[in-house]
């Protein structure tokens, strides 16, 4: 959310459009539904690509997450959406495969803002090197999924709030992959 304004586009629990919103205003407490999208990318050792958040970040600022995760723009779709903020966040290019959707709403204590999305989740394979873009992207490391889950089974307050639950959909596309 830095930067020039930006919008989001309000769903249903369906996921019916019902209109746009300032970004802002729609993550203000207690958060408007939207639409958002999460991308879990493993590479070919079956290490799972995680990404630590800017300090700059409104929502979540510094916490481990999936490899990329945002908002479609207004008119655009969730899957273009997908493939522009990976190259926008990480400088990588790579196709992604849809696996589904959940229903979050998480409150973020430092901000005093709420998230509440309908995210879409996508996966794929890719071992390019990612160049995070310091604005959205503090760091990254590739771990073993065995390892993430252990860390966040012990660690879950170093994780967004969205991670879990992508990644178990994520997970179960992983493991039929094997």
């Amino acid at each position: 959310m830095n930067g020039a304004t930006q919008e989001v586009i309000l769903v249903s629990s369906t996921g019916t459009v019902l209109g746009i919103a300032d970004k802002l205003v729609a993550h203000q407490t207690p958060g408007r539904l939207h639409l958002a999208f999460s991308i879990f990318v493993f590479t070919s050792k079956g290490e799972l690509l995680l990404q630590r958040r800017s300090d700059v970040k409104h929502l979540f600022a510094s916490l481990w997450s999936n490899t990329c995760c945002s908002h479609p723009r207004p008119n655009e779709s969730v899957e273009l959406a997908a493939q522009r903020r990976i190259g926008e966040e990480l400088g990588m290019t790579l196709d992604v495969e849809s696996l589904g959707t959940f229903e979050y709403r998480a409150y973020d204590e430092k901000s005093g803002l709420t998230e509440h999305e309908l995210v879409h989740v996508f996966a794929g394979v890719s071992d390019e090197s990612p160049t995070p873009n310091p604005e959205e992207v503090m760091e990254t490391k590739a771990l073993p999924l065995s390892f993430v889950l252990a860390d966040l089974a012990r660690n879950p307050a170093a994780y967004t709030p969205w991670f879990q639950p992508g990644l178990e959909i994520a997970r179960d596309w992983w493991r039929t992959r094997r």
